[in-house]
């Protein structure tokens, strides 16, 4: 089995950083407390100090070390481009193999390591979803009616489905002769929680004459895991999707979702080997889409009457951080029934960060309500992204706000503007 790195093999790195604190304006937990234990360069010291064996595992150095979205943000306005994300998430290895995971993260390790758990948990969920969930108004997600560990009550959620994505469809859906053949990576978001994007996803392949496989088998890309230190469970994980996803040839893998895409194109790139092989064919939805020319396509549709709907766009972190930013703009502008406009700040993080809005969600709000503040000043009705986890904060941080916008994929919105069938 393919091996993360752990923290010595990011020394180099770790030496790049000359402590100039330019990484201060980028990070969004910095702007959430002005503490310098937030901030990159001190988490890269503590990581240094750790390596080195000049300090332990205190609780405050563990607390520091949590305070991290690994949104890359630092990165992108660093000089050395020293990448602090992958620092803090080898130091969090290194912490969970010295103390062991915390509570919450054994639960994200046991339930992500076995598939078949998951699946039945999240399909039991979805069937008594109407007891443990009540419903928001203008259909803005649901709260918790009863406390539960991890999850504040006054969080916004996603419905469940009793019917996850991959048991609605076939594993291969023929398209033309001549077209590519691509794999269709789910993920979690999609396949429990928004199934609607998926099927939006294949009427737009179908739209192209492209044909589909979805592997049954295919699991979690392991990004939660990574978030939570656990890296035996993404090293499974990754072995189980290579697996899944080089079963068939295929000309692509595609992702509808930024921390899918980031996964397999970037922690799994870095597992070497087949690993590498598999990234390469890594490609974002919207990415394949500009490159099959379906913009263009548009543009030759009839074009119906009526007002357009304001829509501006979340850049989601992996996305960004990918150099993944033209291409989902490209597909918004195309859709006949979307007046886009940019917000400010919209690569900004939405505060999300996988397992840190559930230890820090106070901070998670903060940085969340600045988002909103930016939707409500562009004057959008609809904030359109390209991943699941986005879009479940920007809704939480809308309705926290008191907003009406509604945050949606995308690919919802191509489906409104694809020719009825």
């Amino acid at each position: 089995m393919a091996k993360l790195k752990n923290l010595e093999d990011y020394r180099e790195e770790i030496e790049q950083c000359v402590k100039c604190g330019a990484c201060r304006a980028h990070c969004p937990v910095f702007g959430a407390e002005r503490r310098e234990g937030r901030v990159a360069r001190g988490k890269v010291a503590l990581s240094k100090a750790v390596l080195d064996g000049e300090i332990g595992l205190e609780e405050k150095v563990l607390e520091d070390l949590s305070q991290c979205l690994l949104c890359g943000s630092c990165c992108a306005g660093c000089p050395n481009k020293v990448p602090t994300e992958e620092i803090v998430a080898a130091a969090r290895r290194k912490i969970a193999e010295q103390r062991g995971l915390s509570s919450f993260g054994k639960g994200v390790a046991a339930i992500l390591g076995r598939p078949k758990l998951m699946n039945t948990l999240a399909k039991t969920g979805g069937r008594f979803s109407a007891l443990l969930f009540r419903k928001l108004p203008e259909n803005s997600g649901l709260r918790l009616r009863f406390p539960a560990p991890y999850l504040e009550s006054g969080r916004t959620l996603p419905p469940l489905t009793a019917r996850p994505f991959r048991e609605r469809c076939p594993e291969r859906i023929e398209g033309k002769e001549g077209m590519p053949t691509v794999a269709f990576f789910t993920g979690c978001g999609i396949n429990y929680m928004y199934p609607e994007i998926g099927e939006a996803f294949l009427r737009a392949l179908k739209f192209l004459g492209v044909t589909v496989i979805i592997p049954k088998d295919q699991a979690c890309c392991g990004l939660p895991a990574v978030s939570a230190g656990a890296g035996t469970v993404v090293e499974q994980l990754a072995e189980q999707n290579l697996a899944a996803l080089t079963h068939e040839p295929v000309d692509y893998v595609l992702t509808a979702c930024a921390s899918c895409n980031a996964g397999i194109g970037k922690i799994y790139a870095d597992l070497g080997g087949d690993y590498q092989q598999l990234a390469a064919k890594t490609r974002d939805i919207f990415v394949f889409l500009v490159e099959m020319g379906l913009p263009e396509r548009l543009a030759e549709l009839p074009k119906k009457g009526g007002v357009r709907t304001r829509v501006t766009y979340h850049d989601p972190c992996h996305l960004r951080t990918r150099g993944i930013t033209k291409e989902p703009r490209a597909i918004l502008k195309s859709l006949p029934q979307v007046e886009f406009v940019e917000m400010e700040d919209a690569a900004t993080c939405c505060g999300l960060g996988g397992t840190y809005s559930v230890y820090h969600y106070e901070n998670s709000k903060r940085i969340g309500a600045k988002k909103a503040g930016h939707i409500e000043e562009s004057g959008a009705e609809l904030v359109a992204t390209d991943c699941p986890g986005c879009i479940m904060q920007l809704q939480d941080s809308i309705n926290h706000a008191g907003g009406s916008q509604r945050a949606v994929h995308i690919l919802e919105l191509l489906n409104e503007a694809l020719p009825k069938e």
